[in-house]
């Protein structure tokens, strides 16, 4: 496919070209419209402009790490000098509030299905004539991908990202996502259980990446007031996080210490009661969606993250990266997350092993390397990652160069 051209600026930032130049008479067309196009990557070179435009698909917008993830990714590019254009298929107000707050306006369809996981024609449709003015496409999350890959014009990169594994919540549409595993020039595989179901799904090997994403907080200071010690917990309240679990934890430890639940969702109201016939209101805090919640995690005792499933835990590296101790699971990407003594691992749906954990935590019995932990968790700094989604639209709407003659 011919994509364009593209130059870099002397910043290293990608640019795309525009025929402006006079080709010479007798030239044949094609080798008139790379030379027209050579030209003027080399002169955007020399003024430095830099301006792509990406339309970003996501197939749910709310609160969340992967809704974070991209927004944080949009702005950062947006500073490098490219235009996002944000659609999504389904969004919560605190979704479109989270959006804004990054500088996005959400053009939102609307739909009575959950588009995280269902590939929906109409979706589809809609996104038509979204994405034919775009330079590059970059779709989030099962229905996103599958949606854009059977709308975005042929001449339009795509790049895929997937946040989740595909496993816990049921059976994915196999089928379905085999129909558009060519058309995905780049897979972004946010964990182990993502990246197996690109493959079964007949994305090609050699166009799958591992998923980063940027992690923001890593040089907060301390909220002043909060109590010490404490247990932290940031996330989505909802079944794949599982703070159910942590909070039958807490019942079971035999003095647990104050515990803090940074986030909102679906769950809130259960949990709630959870809480209250457990009789551990004194002891469990709601605290609501946090945007930045460094200074709530900076000085914990330890973070705990419960999860039933997770890819990539941005909670886990920021705490990491304030040097809090990690207690989460062994799924998914935790493994890779917290292996080599980074973080404490327990058994999912294992409340008695989790309570256990935070509690030999607590009392310096069991101790993460820490320092480590920091270390590790440093790379997943914003511009760097920012630079890493850049080059890849920038290698992706790369043409040919050029035969010159001798």
């Amino acid at each position: 496919m011919n994509r364009g051209c593209i130059g870099e600026t002397a910043t290293g930032r990608a640019v795309s070209s525009l025929a402006l130049v006079t080709p010479a008479a007798g030239m044949g067309r094609s080798h008139r419209t790379r030379t027209v196009c050579l030209a003027w990557s080399r002169l955007r070179l020399i003024v430095g402009l830099c301006d792509v435009l990406v339309v970003r698909v996501v197939a749910k917008l709310e609160p969340g790490g992967a809704q974070l993830s991209l927004l944080r990714v949009a702005r950062a590019l947006a500073e490098r000098g490219h235009r996002t254009r944000l659609v999504a298929g389904n969004a919560t107000p605190a979704g479109l509030q989270l959006a804004r707050a990054h500088g996005f306006e959400a053009e939102v369809m609307g739909s009575g299905a959950d588009l995280q996981w269902v590939c929906d024609p109409g979706f589809a449709a809609w996104l038509a004539p979204r994405l034919a003015s775009a330079d590059v496409v970059h779709a989030h999350m099962l229905g996103g991908w599958w949606a854009a890959a059977r709308a975005v014009p042929d001449d339009v990169p795509l790049v895929a990202s997937e946040h989740n594994g595909y496993a816990w919540w049921g059976e994915p549409p196999w089928a379905a996502m085999a129909e558009v595993a060519e058309r995905v020039d780049r897979f972004y595989a946010h964990g182990p259980g993502a990246r197996a179901g690109a493959v079964r799904a007949g994305i090609r090997e050699d166009r799958i990446r591992p998923g980063i994403s940027p992690v923001v907080g890593m040089d907060a200071r301390p909220r002043p007031g909060l109590p010490s010690p404490r247990i932290v917990f940031t996330g989505r309240l909802s079944r794949d996080k599982a703070p159910d679990v942590l909070i039958d934890a807490i019942a079971r430890m035999a003095a647990p210490p104050a515990v803090l639940m940074l986030g909102a969702g679906t769950m809130l109201d259960d949990l709630q009661a959870q809480v209250a016939q457990l009789g551990l209101q004194r002891v469990v805090r709601f605290c609501g969606w946090v945007d930045e919640p460094g200074p709530w995690v900076m000085g914990a005792s330890v973070q705990a993250c419960p999860s039933r499933d997770e890819a990539f835990s941005q909670t886990a590296v920021l705490a990491m990266g304030l040097g809090v101790p990690v207690v989460g699971t062994n799924v998914d990407g935790f493994p890779e997350t917290l292996a080599d003594r980074r973080g404490i691992m327990v058994p999912s749906e294992d409340p008695e092993a989790l309570a256990v954990a935070l509690e030999q935590v607590l009392a310096g019995r069991l101790r993460p390397d820490t320092a480590a932990a920091r270390v590790w968790a440093r790379q997943f700094d914003t511009e760097r990652v920012a630079a890493v989604y850049e080059q890849t639209y920038s290698d992706l709407r790369q043409a040919p160069a050029p035969e010159l003659a001798a």
